[in-house]
């Protein structure tokens, strides 16, 4: 009997499951897909898509407003796309096309969807039951690194992104469609009117396609015509419900590759028991306690702002105050750039420092949640404990914001319809990003051209937080803002709400297509002034809108159509009553499809001449 060995600590087993999961990692992982990868300089910011999905495909959904609903969209885009009328009762196996925006977001193609946790729900099983593999698993835990997939809340908001593909040059739409047992590129080819070499130059080799993982088929007409006709009776049936766990085809292995995953799983569980070695070490003792690392001073208000920030302290860098006066002459006039925003260099590399006089702790709880390439991103923060102000470090956008642009006759002839159409897509992606892909949703509140901020290729960035929330339809009774840009509900009775942004982004469209400030010369709010004159009527007029445009553009060549449509979005986003204002997953919707290099049409019908009430309306 030799001598009695020391328990293992629970945290050397913890390493040592970890180091095993390293070791050897899940097959279904190593085989599930993570989408599509793109680059945001290279890919277009976003464009139309389709998915191919199959009613009945959840057999608890089997109407138009209910899929409409699952993916985000309206119940008219989709029977629209699909060549059926609004009120058409669905059967099992009825083939649908669904639009999505899809969006290059973190290199990755995707069209965000927002779904709900339900009882029993699991990523897996509403990737495949619900969505019909149009997505997986493994790209639904990459979008939502802050939620645990074994320990969802019911009602909690998932963002699920379905796989999808913008071409460079956008000549053609592209279809998500699910391959299933039976399939060849041949057969899919025929009945969505492509052909095989155009499916094999953007999926591969059909041999390397596995049964239920997506392909994107180009299409010419929308919808194609197996959809237009009885054909579209004959459909493959819906994939036989998946297992309560996933489960991969197994199949040999070569050799080579198997003897290198191990070598790579071997290196990076010793990198990582490496690593936490250090991270131990790091961390001093006190009386036999490990403690955090930060000075601790022993005031109740420097603790108290230490337990605020601590959740930041891994995700931003933090500034020394110090750091900030020298990047900034001391914060001296040569440096500002407007308000209490200043341009700093810090080690040769130029920021954008937001001087606050008050806790910024709630901007950051905001900004912390938030990740897109349309919003000005923070790269750290400062707190001057001693002076009571605080400091936010940002990205700085070289092109200012899109008021100095409109407002400046020189720059706005410079501004051409093309870019400003862009700028009103770019702002639309942002809002949207806040308003689905965050939970709680984030509002805002400060929506208005001086926040629109844009970078040297002139793409637009949302900027300042200060005043935005999390959650919504509450009330309160500190009305704030700026005059020309509160919705009126917001002004009666403090509503706050995500449809009041979508309001104060109608208020925008009207200063890019007009060029006048967002309250006129006489006071008036300049969507008053368009309510009783250019949106007179049922729908904007070419004869009523000429002579109300920016006199800049009217120097320019520019497709009338695109701006016709662009003001009736701004038409519906201004309604009074904001129930029947749209959410901006429409509004995106509806601007891709003002878009001048988008040539394709739904039901013979051009793509920017269907923008009224009842396809914008709030679903």
């Amino acid at each position: 009997m030799g001598r009695r060995r020391k328990e293992p600590s629970r945290l050397l087993l913890l390493l040592a499951m970890v180091s095993l999961a390293f070791l050897f990692p899940s097959p279904a992982d190593a085989a599930l897909s993570h989408g599509y990868n793109c680059s945001a300089d290279q890919s277009p910011n976003s464009c139309e898509a389709y998915a191919f999905y199959l009613a009945g495909t959840d057999p608890s959904i089997l109407d138009l407003t209910s899929i409409a609903d699952l993916f985000g969209v309206s119940r008219l885009m989709v029977a629209r796309a699909s060549n059926l009328s609004i009120n058409y009762e669905l059967r099992p196996g009825q083939p649908l096309l669904i639009p999505l925006s899809c969006s290059c977001i973190s290199n990755r193609s995707y069209a965000p969807v927002t779904y709900q946790i339900l009882a029993g729900d699991t990523f897996y099983l509403v990737s495949t039951n619900k969505f019909g593999n149009l997505t997986s698993y493994p790209a639904v835990e990459d979008v939502n690194p802050t939620l645990v997939p074994t320990n969802l809340s019911i009602g909690v908001m998932v963002t699920f992104p379905l796989f999808c593909w913008c071409l460079t040059n956008r000549s053609q739409p592209l279809v998500t469609y699910v391959f299933q047992p039976g399939d060849s590129f041949s057969s899919i080819a025929s009945r969505f009117g492509s052909v095989v070499r155009s499916l094999v130059d953007l999926n591969g080799r059909e041999g390397s396609v596995s049964p239920y993982s997506t392909i994107l088929v180009p299409i010419s007409q929308i919808p194609p015509s197996f959809m237009r006709t009885s054909s579209s009776n004959l459909t493959s049936p819906p994939p036989p419900p998946p297992p309560s766990s996933p489960t991969v085809e197994v199949v040999k292995r070569d050799r080579k590759g198997a003897v290198i995953g191990l070598a790579i799983a071997l290196g990076v569980s010793v990198l990582l028991w490496f690593l936490l070695l250090l991270w131990f070490c790091s961390i001093p003792r006190t009386n036999g306690e490990w403690q955090p690392s930060y000075e601790n001073k022993g005031s109740s208000a420097d603790q108290k702002l230490l337990t605020d920030i601590s959740e930041f302290l891994d995700k931003y860098k933090v500034f020394k105050i110090g750091e900030l006066r020298n990047a900034t002459a001391d914060f001296d006039h040569s440096h500002h750039i407007h308000g209490s925003v200043y341009r700093g260099n810090i080690n040769g590399e130029i920021f954008a420092i937001k001087k606050m006089k008050w806790n910024a702790i709630n901007e950051l709880k905001i900004l912390q949640k938030v990740n897109h390439t349309n919003l000005v991103k923070l790269e750290g923060f400062c707190i001057d404990n001693d002076a009571g102000s605080s400091y936010l470090v940002y990205e700085l956008v070289e092109n200012g914001s899109l008021h100095s642009w409109l407002h400046d006759p020189e720059r706005a002839r410079r501004l051409d319809w093309r870019t400003r159409h862009r700028i009103a897509l770019d702002l639309a992606h942002g809002l949207q990003y806040i308003h689905e892909h965050t939970w709680p949703r984030v509002v805002h509140k400060d929506i208005k051209s001086s926040n629109v901020l844009l970078d040297r290729r002139m793409r637009a960035k949302i900027a300042n937080f200060g005043l935005a929330r999390s959650g919504q339809n509450a009330v309160t009774a500190r009305i704030t803002g700026t005059q020309g840009y509160v919705a009126p509900e917001y002004i009666a009775g403090g509503i706050v709400g995500t449809k009041m942004d979508v309001f104060a982004y109608g208020v925008v469209l009207l200063e890019l297509v007009s060029g006048q400030e967002a309250v006129t010369e006489g006071g008036r709010p300049l969507w008053t002034e368009a309510e009783e004159g250019v949106f007179a009527g049922r729908v904007v007029e070419a004869g009523r809108l000429e002579g109300w445009m920016d006199g800049a553009l009217a120097e320019q060549s520019f497709a009338m159509e695109s701006v016709l449509a662009i003001m009736n979005i701004a038409r519906v986003c201004l309604q009074r009553d904001p129930a029947r204002r749209p959410t901006m997953v429409d509004v995106v919707y509806a601007l891709a499809k003002t878009d001048q290099s988008s040539d394709f049409s739904i039901d013979g019908v051009d793509g920017v001449s269907f923008m009224n009430d009842a396809d914008l309306t709030a679903r």
